[in-house]
């Protein structure tokens, strides 16, 4: 009862990938357009030489028996040498079109790479932020990036081999039709079972495949750890080398015993099927030759057929193998199609209202709950603020609070749960996303570096701004990175990161700068940065602030800080708890309140002194 439900299970597996092979051919086509055409063309006539060669060899037999009787008269040997031609030329032919089909092989797979990867590259930006916050997301990702690049041209391959064997499997059939029908339907029969054996497997393989996904990320995490430049100081410093290497080894040595164990079983069952076929096989050729004997057949049909019941076991063994393939790459190609099917929930609006070229009056968060994906703790709860244009805003408060939650809302990377965020009175889900989010610089918490030179790191946040070595200049003196940069070898053109050649690195500081220099050459309305100066010693945070308000003048900037000594220059201070705002006004009037700004003022200010003497 067992096996039957495992058949119908597979069989239900086989259905559901079949309604994936239309897309399949539908990316192939659209990856090469023209190209798929010639391969099948030449595909075609390479599935016909084999067929040509055994037609031939039949007559060339025949013709050498013929040839014999006559004694070797050269009439009779004329046809023999004719057919000895034909057969040397369909040899250089099947080679010629064995190279053709290499080179229209090799352009197909390099286009169908780089439109799955264009796919890919496409959709992990569509889909929403909430997606990078699960497990099951990077789960699919994986599957997606660590299949899908080769196996949509190992199933060309076996699509390719299955329509040329299937050619020459059809002239075959023809060919012995003659001698009768039983010996075609012998010889399909004799292919079932290794049919059964390479779908089962097929589908136990990639079964193993997708349950132990998260084995296999949690392996590559762990080689990872060894060659990252990130995490090579800790790894000596905490001895993180042999837990590290026992955890991989343990997940190593599990899936490689599963792997083996399904293979083993593969090869028994496929030798019992072999077998099988075999067996088939020697009562047909048995067959075959006790009808020559009995003077039904000549000499060149029972080397025809010997040909063809060779060729046949042969192709029809490669035909299962490559239908097998094609299975298992199917279901493997699934996970790609199931990447590509998310559907992000961020989204334009149908008939999206022209966002504002500058913020007129103010940013506006009304009665705003939200809480992130998977979590049962609100970030904020009936959360409501004003931001005023033109205005530099400070938001502070304890780690936690909900502070950084601000920007990614305004960004509309999520959207709330409950109440709305405006825009001049215009609901940011009223606005196309692209146009919304070209009014923001955005600073986040941790600086994006990227491997390029100084100016091409600065420049990348254009937001079509002129990427002049002027425009990119004035943004660096702006957020202090003119001198950082001068100092470098090559000035702007120095590359940064150590993957480069000759490339340099930079402090935490630094690259904090230069990424402040990032969201200042964007030149948007709205400057949104999350803690700015994190990375900045006490002395250059008032020169800081000093040309933070002269880059902002006509702008709004929204600053979230915990150091009081830059939150107390700005216009206004919102402070927050637990996702709620508890308290708004300058600096002056926070301190006369006694709330939780003016404790954390004092306790902040009380503690500078004693980290400055410990300094020293």
């Amino acid at each position: 009862m067992a096996a039957i439900d495992g058949f119908r299970t597979r069989i239900a597996a086989l259905r559901e990938q079949l309604r994936y092979f239309p897309r399949i051919q539908r990316l192939i086509w659209e990856s090469t357009g023209g190209w798929s055409i010639a391969w099948l063309a030449v595909l075609c006539l390479l599935g016909a030489t084999p067929l040509a060669t055994i037609a031939l060899t039949r007559r060339l037999v025949n013709s050498l028996v013929a040839a014999t009787h006559a004694g070797g008269a050269w009439p009779s040997v004329r046809p023999a040498l004719v057919f000895g031609i034909l057969l040397a030329l369909v040899g250089i032919l099947s080679e010629l079109l064995q190279g053709v089909l290499d080179w229209v092989r090799t352009a197909q797979s390099e286009l169908i790479q780089d439109h799955i990867s264009d796919l890919v590259h496409r959709k992990s930006v569509e889909v929403d932020l909430a997606f990078y916050e699960s497990p099951e997301y990077f789960d699919s990702l994986y599957r997606a990036r660590d299949e899908a690049g080769s196996r949509p041209v190992t199933l060309l391959d076996n699509l390719g081999s299955l329509i040329q064997n299937g050619v020459t499997l059809i002239g075959m059939a023809g060919l012995i039709l003659a001698y009768g029908p039983v010996l075609v339907l012998a010889m399909l029969f004799s292919t079932l079972p290794a049919m059964y054996i390479v779908i089962r497997y097929n589908w136990l393989n990639h079964d193993w495949w997708h349950r132990t996904t998260a084995e296999r990320r949690w392996a590559q995490y762990y080689d990872q750890k060894f060659i990252s430049r990130e995490s090579a100081a800790e790894m000596r410093l905490f001895q993180l080398a042999g837990p590290f290497h026992s955890a991989f080894s343990d997940l190593r040595e599990k899936l490689r015993g599963q792997k083996l164990d399904l293979v083993r079983r593969q090869n028994i069952a496929r030798m019992v099927a072999a077998l099988f076929g075999s067996a088939i096989a020697a009562v047909s050729m048995g067959w075959m030759g006790w009808r020559s004997l009995r003077g039904a057949g000549t000499l060149g049909d029972l080397v025809l057929f010997y040909q063809v019941l060779m060729g046949t076991q042969s192709i029809m063994r490669a035909a299962t193998g490559s239908f097998g393939q094609i299975y298992a790459n199917s279901l493997f190609l699934a996970s790609l199609f199931q990447f590509l099917d998310l559907k992000p929930r961020v989204v334009d609006p149908p008939r999206p209202v022209k966002a504002p070229g500058a913020l007129r009056d103010a940013i506006v968060f009304e009665d705003v709950t939200f809480r992130y994906p998977d979590s049962d703790r609100t970030a904020l709860r009936n959360f409501s603020l004003r931001i005023p244009a033109g205005k530099i805003v400070a938001i502070v408060g304890p780690n936690g609070s909900g502070k950084s939650t601000l920007l990614k809302l305004l960004a509309r990377f999520y959207d709330p749960e409950h109440g709305r965020i405006t825009i001049d009175g215009t609901d940011l889900r009223d606005f196309a996303l692209e146009d919304l989010r070209r009014l923001f610089s955005v600073l986040f918490q941790l600086p994006v570096t990227y491997d390029a030179t100084a100016a091409g790191n600065i420049a990348v946040g254009g937001n079509g701004t002129s990427a002049d070595l002027a425009a990119i200049r004035h943004a660096a003196v702006g957020a202090g990175a003119h001198d950082v940069i001068s100092r470098l070898p090559r000035g702007y053109a120095t590359p940064l990161g150590k993957s480069l050649a000759m490339g340099n690195d930079l402090s935490a500081g630094e690259w904090q700068r230069v990424a402040m220099a990032r969201a200042f050459f964007r030149r948007s309305p709205v400057i949104l940065l999350d803690e700015p100066t994190s990375f900045m010693d006490s002395w250059a945070e008032a020169e800081w602030f000093d040309r933070l308000r002269s880059l902002s003048a006509g702008r709004t900037a929204v600053v979230i800080t915990h150091r009081f000594t830059i939150a107390m220059r700005a216009d206004l201070i919102h402070v927050m708890d637990r996702g709620r705002l508890i308290e708004s006004g300058t600096h002056s009037r926070l301190l006369s309140t006694d709330g939780l700004y003016a404790q954390s003022w004092l306790q902040q200010t009380e503690a500078e002194p004693a980290r400055e003497t410990l300094a020293v």
